[in-house]
């Protein structure tokens, strides 16, 4: 495990990485003294301390992600982890089969939401 100010740079690092320089500006111009250190910890933790441990690789993180997403029907966080996904490698099949597959264990209907949030976003991104 690295130090708090480590984590929180290797943190920084991978969601750029992953969620890219667009959405983590928006996010940071959003800064403020009531959520900035709730950022940090978030930064920190998931991105710096989960994402960048060494076992599971980017697209399995990526798949997992948008898996436990659709379960917890969060809309915005899976609109967001798809354009993820496409930035760690999936393929708009890869993201059909993921819903597919969460769709036996976290329902139809959040299977029919997520493939239309997918739909939206991936229409947006030019993949589909």
């Amino acid at each position: 495990m690295t130090d708090n100010k480590d984590s929180l740079e290797a943190g920084r690092a991978r969601r750029r990485e992953v969620l890219g320089d667009a959405h983590v500006e928006r996010s940071e111009k959003n800064r403020n003294a009531f959520n900035e250190d709730f950022l940090d910890i978030m930064t920190k933790f998931a991105w710096g301390d989960v994402w960048t441990r060494p076992n599971l690789d980017k697209q399995m993180r990526s798949r997992l992600t948008l898996s436990i997403l659709i379960a917890l029907n969060r809309v915005d966080e899976f609109k967001l982890h798809v354009k993820g996904a496409i930035n760690n490698g999936l393929t708009p099949d890869d993201i059909k089969e993921v819903i597919i597959h969460a769709s036996v264990y976290a329902g139809i209907p959040a299977a029919v939401s997520a493939f239309g949030w997918a739909n939206e976003v991936l229409t947006e991104m030019g993949e589909i």
